[in-house]
């Protein structure tokens, strides 16, 4: 049986796959453009980069080394994909964006199995 904080665990993994299967929906049917103001990508970029190295600096003693590196990996990947998105020219912006889906979904699917046994 599993604990209430590993159910909470679980469901935020199905909600960062269903995120990730999102952004790869949106980079196919090419529903996304870049914004106006590039440089709010790069802040959000920015901020995914220090929300990875926290996750990855903060070790929690109950949590396995394998869950935390894989969530600071995967934020820290997905944060310089959006960050080099308006750097970039205009027709990667798709591809980045699918690529960070991808790894949304990635993270969701093996993060789920991780916390679930």
């Amino acid at each position: 049986m599993l604990s209430p904080s590993n159910l909470f665990r679980l469901l935020n993994e199905f909600i960062l796959l269903l995120l990730g299967a999102l952004l790869i929906v949106l980079a196919v049917h090419r529903g996304v453009a870049l914004p106006a103001r590039p440089s709010a990508m790069k802040a959000l970029g920015v901020l995914l980069l220090y929300w990875g190295l926290r996750a990855r600096w903060r070790r929690q003693p109950e949590e396995s080394g394998a869950a935390v590196n894989l969530r600071a990996g995967s934020l820290i990947l997905v944060g310089t994909l959006v960050f080099s998105i308006p750097l970039l020219p205009i027709r990667y912006a798709d591809m980045l964006l699918a690529f960070a889906g991808g790894v949304l979904v990635l993270r969701g699917i093996v993060g789920g199995f991780l916390f679930a046994r």
